[in-house]
């Protein structure tokens, strides 16, 4: 996520030096070449974490869950659900890759115009939601930090202060 952090960053300098005042690129060929590579780039990004993410969000639902109300943040919610939904979309689009890359004509590898621009087309597709794991991904630390700073639900106030009464007489 850091890595998607940073190549957003990267991307919104070049965005602002690349571009007039009301957003146009100066020169369209440069700026979309730029773009692709961004998108490539927030896909490899993500790679190391796609296996795992359902684990992530799973485990950060039930941490949620457990937490006492005055310690969840209720932005948490929604961007739980953002991720979740990006993650929907971004397995489907993945499919259809897929289908699309065994689509292609044999000859039809990484580096030839076909097989490039239809990798291309399948970043620009997946780059909003890529973003939004980017953008909202925080919450998966947030709520853990929550978590392992909460009392356990399983010890009882009272004997927690039981626990330490004795320990004190020690």
């Amino acid at each position: 996520m850091r890595d998607s952090q940073k190549i957003l960053a990267a991307w919104d300098a070049y965005s602002d030096e690349h571009t007039d005042l009301d957003g146009w690129p100066y020169d369209d060929h440069a700026y979309g070449m730029r773009k692709n590579q961004r998108d490539a780039d927030t896909a490899e990004a993500f790679e190391t974490l796609r296996y795992g993410a359902r684990h992530l969000l799973a485990t950060a639902e039930t941490q949620l869950a457990q937490l006492p109300d005055n310690t969840v943040q209720s932005r948490w919610f929604y961007q739980l659900d953002v991720l979740h939904t990006a993650l929907d979309r971004l397995d489907e689009l993945h499919e259809q890759w897929l289908l699309t890359r065994d689509a292609l004509t044999t000859t039809a590898k990484p580096g030839t115009v076909e097989f490039d621009d239809a990798l291309a087309e399948h970043h620009a597709q997946s780059w909003s939601y890529l973003d939004d794991w980017a953008t909202h991904g925080k919450v998966l630390r947030e709520v853990n930090t929550a978590a392992r700073k909460a009392r356990s639900p399983l010890v009882p106030t009272q004997a927690l202060a039981t626990a330490r009464r004795t320990a004190a007489r020690k």
